[in-house]
């Protein structure tokens, strides 16, 4: 029997799991959150006790990664994290490879998101897809002709980084109204907080009410999913934060059915289930901003949070499926 071990190095969170090279149920599966001051050193080693705690007296085949960064694929080295520090040029995949002595292959969380899905998810019978994360950050992962498609440095898919408004906020790139400063979770939750502390006293009984209710008046404690809420509850101010964040996403969407013209987009990440409102605003969008004659199929993803930690393991199936 190979087993082998899915890691997934997000953002926010960390994840691991351990699946029957020929299965699709994990034997075993643990979720932790990072720490907000965490750097590499503190991810690794909870990676590390995870998969400890996993495979306490057990050798996985192969090991798959999915990381919330860019990546190059071929060396299996962490560019850097957007959100984590210390994670500069960082050789993840002899790391783990010294440390456990079996093959792994490392590749940047929305590919192998990407690949999950049309392994496993919603992309199951397409041969071209483009799979976007909408959480922490935003990003995308191409399959074209069933293989994954990086571009010339591995820089394929970052949609997160495409202006929509060049005279929006400036985002943590250095430009301008990127869809990843206006449509990410962080980045919503900011800008409301940021209103609301300098928020007109005549507005604070007509603006964010709701809102502000949810989290008692503490505005440290306004996040995405909290934004979410308060728009499902009628929260004007939260409602126009969540639309801009759809339609932001939207035009990008739209232009990407115009440059490549995939089957399907697949979206997932935590933003996604911030409800109706927002996946109608999504989809008007980008049929307004696709031409007419591009056929334009947006879904949510099939295998939710879990769509990297899959595609991990779809990258560990190559590795074993080369041997």
């Amino acid at each position: 029997m190979k087993l082998i071990l899915a890691l997934d190095f997000g953002g926010t969170k960390l994840a691991a799991g351990i699946v029957n090279a020929d299965s699709r149920e994990w034997l075993n599966y643990e979720r932790r959150f990072s720490p907000s001051n965490a750097d590499a050193n503190t991810d690794l080693e909870i990676m590390r006790s995870l998969i400890h705690s996993l495979l306490p007296e057990t050798t996985p085949a192969a090991i798959g990664v999915s990381f919330g960064g860019p990546v190059d694929a071929t060396t299996g080295t962490v560019r850097l994290s957007h959100h984590v520090p210390g994670w500069e040029n960082i050789p993840l995949k002899n790391l783990l490879e010294e440390e456990f002595g079996v093959p792994t292959s490392v590749d940047n969380d929305a590919n192998v998101a990407a690949l999950g899905e049309q392994k496993f998810g919603a992309g199951q019978g397409y041969d071209s897809l483009f799979y976007i994360t909408i959480s922490t950050g935003v990003g995308g992962g191409w399959i074209l002709n069933s293989k994954p498609w990086r571009g010339a440095v591995g820089m394929a898919g970052e949609i997160g980084h495409m202006v929509v408004d060049k005279d929006g906020p400036v985002c943590l790139c250095g430009k301008r109204g990127c869809v990843e400063r206006l449509a990410s979770g962080p980045y919503m939750a900011k800008d409301v907080k940021n209103y609301l502390l300098n928020q007109p006293e005549q507005h604070k009984n007509s603006e964010g009410v709701i809102l502000r209710t949810l989290v008692n008046h503490n505005l440290d404690l306004i996040t995405g999913k909290i934004i979410s809420e308060a728009a499902a509850q009628g929260d004007q101010l939260a409602k126009m934060t969540l639309l801009n964040g759809a339609w932001a996403l939207g035009v990008g969407i739209g232009n990407v059915a115009n440059l490549i013209n995939p089957q399907r987009f697949i979206l997932g990440g935590s933003v996604t289930k911030a409800g109706e409102l927002w996946w109608s605003m999504l989809q008007k969008t980008a049929r307004e901003t696709a031409l007419p004659e591009v056929i334009l199929e947006i879904v949510p993803a099939a295998l939710a949070d879990d769509a990297p930690l899959w595609g991990a393991v779809a990258l560990a199936q190559e590795i074993l499926s080369r041997e």
